[in-house]
């Protein structure tokens, strides 16, 4: 059974550049580039102003690439406690938007993304960059990394996560009939859709 496309959206959190990327595709097939970027925010701006600034940025993107799922990197403890609250902040402010559409939302680890891209979870952002321009067939790696990276955790989704994606898929169906979109059912249902990644 030939499995269906799948269209993620990635985010990589970040305050002053926050990593937007959408691709589609399925399983063991090619993917196909829909999307890359970054929303900037001045570094001298009021914190606020800042999350609204990125909080537009995304629904804005969410309106044009209409995906199926959203992928988000895990925030995870750095010495840097400062980078890791911004990065939690617009991480926040990607999941609020996302789920206030009722689309599913994953988060995966840098680790989890790096090995689904390049078969080694300790890889350098060249490395990712790299493959990444590899198998969207691309002319030039995304910039900045933010960007590349971003298209890493969308490609990450649709290898890892869309088993996750067709069972709620499935569940839909079953509970409200054909047609009905994963989102749709989440939406009537009160919930967000799921929040965590698969892992292998």
């Amino acid at each position: 059974m030939r499995l269906p496309e799948l269209r993620v959206m990635g985010i990589d959190p970040g305050l002053t550049r926050c990593g937007l990327g959408a691709v589609e595709g399925r399983p063991g097939a090619p993917l196909s580039l829909i999307k890359v970027g970054v929303v900037r925010t001045p570094a001298d701006d009021d914190l606020g102003a800042r999350l609204v600034a990125i909080e537009a940025g995304i629904e804005q993107w969410l309106d044009e690439v209409k995906p199926d799922a959203v992928a988000v990197e895990r925030v995870f403890a750095q010495h840097n406690l400062r980078t890791v609250m911004g990065t939690a902040q617009a991480s926040a402010v990607a999941i609020l938007c996302a789920s206030r559409r009722g689309l599913p939302v994953a988060l995966h680890t840098p680790s989890e993304v790096k090995a689904a891209i390049t078969g080694s979870g300790t890889a350098d952002k060249q490395q990712v960059g790299t493959m990444v321009t590899r198998l969207l067939r691309l002319d030039a790696m995304p910039k900045p990394a933010d960007a590349a990276d971003a298209l890493a955790l969308a490609i990450c989704h649709v290898w890892r996560g869309g088993a996750q994606s067709r069972l709620a898929e499935a569940v839909a169906k079953a509970k409200t009939g054909p047609g009905t979109t994963p989102a749709a059912y989440f939406r009537g249902q009160g919930r967000a859709g799921y929040s965590r990644g698969t892992t292998k």
